[in-house]
């Protein structure tokens, strides 16, 4: 993928843009005056930031578990250009792709940091080491940089960061320098983000669309020429879900049993009889999904979609009914909210194998059963969140279903 870094061109006057920056789609985060369209994360106000001198100015005043301002408005492919300066010893990052929950009591623990540090002062002011995860330009405890040939200002200084998501391909630029690169949820991100420090923050960097994010960590950081170019999403890409030799791309949750057995995924009740999931580890936002299923015992299961896991084994998001006869088969349930928000009024459950098909754009959610459409729900709501699918074996035990030939479309 070719890019263009952007940067401020000799003599144009920060926080502002130029007539081609403009017609490249370019747009200004922060405008050199007020703090309009900023934020403290999961707050409605803004503390502990100011406009200095035509900067952006943290206080110094956060800490790990405060101190973080975030943007009004999403952006899901993006290319992000910020100019930065520590003091010396100073701890700071660039966050995106953040998600705003009450269950999420900081932005790290859903949104990838790119990391600004003065090492050899914070080094020396705390008396800590830094390893090479926490140093400067680093995606956070993910991927190192390559800082060959990158000239890198000192504190009380300007450098320039850049960050590129295009479609899940990641790239990191500091000074007009390229230092990282690397595909987004891929099996070696997976691999690196389950052995390190996001193991038991089950949400991390899975989500598609974010807000930006920048941090207080406790030292005065300036920012200045915050801006961004979105890039188009690339839809329309078919997947299997399931490869039908084992349960590669899910991650289970919960005690309950999922295993696959003659080109099938099977669900079923364990000792325990309570709730259990099988999750993608990968979020969908807007998709096109079908699959079959086979009730061979009380049959009580689902399909979430848009939803979010905190284990060991809650799912918050919602539910298309998979259930026996004259139990709402298609039906759509919001799990640890509303409860049902549409029942079909017909029954189209067959004994033996279902065709099950589920469309979620934007704000609407379809539901089609053996080629008839038995829901189609729009509510805002839906737009408000994005997360996993997921099957789920309900409590009570004595169930089990199949699932077989499952697909989904992103849109």
């Amino acid at each position: 993928m070719a890019v263009v870094m952007v940067a401020t061109a000799c003599g144009q006057k920060p926080n502002t843009l130029t007539e081609t920056q403009k017609a490249e789609g370019w747009t200004l985060l922060f405008d050199g005056t007020t703090l309009d369209g900023w934020r403290n994360y999961n707050e409605e106000g803004l503390t502990g930031w100011q406009v200095v001198d035509g900067t952006i100015q943290a206080d110094g005043s956060g800490s790990d578990a405060s101190g973080y301002i975030v943007t009004d408005k999403q952006f899901e492919n993006f290319h992000l250009s910020v100019d930065w300066k520590l003091q010396t010893g100073g701890n700071s990052g660039i966050l995106y792709h953040v998600v705003e929950r009450p269950q999420f009591a900081v932005p790290y623990v859903t949104g990838p940091e790119y990391q600004l540090i003065d090492k050899a002062g914070y080094e020396t002011a705390t008396g800590e080491k830094i390893e090479p995860w926490q140093d400067l330009g680093v995606d956070y405890a993910m991927y190192l940089p390559n800082l060959e040939g990158v000239k890198i200002n000192p504190a009380g200084q300007w450098n320039n960061s850049e960050i590129v998501f295009d479609n899940g391909h990641v790239e990191y630029w500091l000074n007009g320098v390229k230092t990282i690169e690397y595909e987004a949820w891929s099996d070696d991100w997976f691999e690196r983000r389950a052995s390190g420090k996001w193991e038991n923050a089950p949400e991390y960097g899975l989500a598609h669309r974010g807000l930006i994010c920048l941090q207080d960590h406790g030292y005065p950081a300036s920012f200045r020429n915050v801006k961004i170019k979105e890039l188009p999403r690339k839809a329309g890409v078919e997947k299997a879900l399931f490869n039908g030799v084992d349960l590669s791309g899910w991650v289970v949750y919960g005690t309950e049993k999922f295993y696959v057995e003659d080109d099938c995924i099977v669900v079923e009740s364990g000792e325990d009889k309570q709730y259990g999931y099988l999750a993608t580890r990968e979020y969908y936002d807007d998709f096109d999904a079908t699959f079959e299923f086979n009730q061979l015992s009380n049959g009580n299961s689902g399909f979430f979609f848009r939803s979010v896991v905190f284990p060991p084994a809650m799912v918050n998001g919602w539910q298309v009914e998979v259930a026996p006869k004259g139990r709402h088969s298609g039906g759509i349930y919001e799990s640890y909210g509303r409860g049902w928000l549409f029942q079909p009024p017909v029954e189209h459950l067959v004994d033996g194998w279902n065709t099950m098909r589920v469309k979620v754009v934007g704000d609407n959610a379809t539901v089609w059963l053996n080629g008839v459409e038995v829901t189609n729900l729009t509510d805002p709501a839906f737009n408000e969140r994005q997360g996993r699918l997921a099957l789920q074996i309900h409590d009570g035990g004595g169930i089990k279903v199949l699932f077989r030939n499952l697909k989904v479309t992103t849109l």
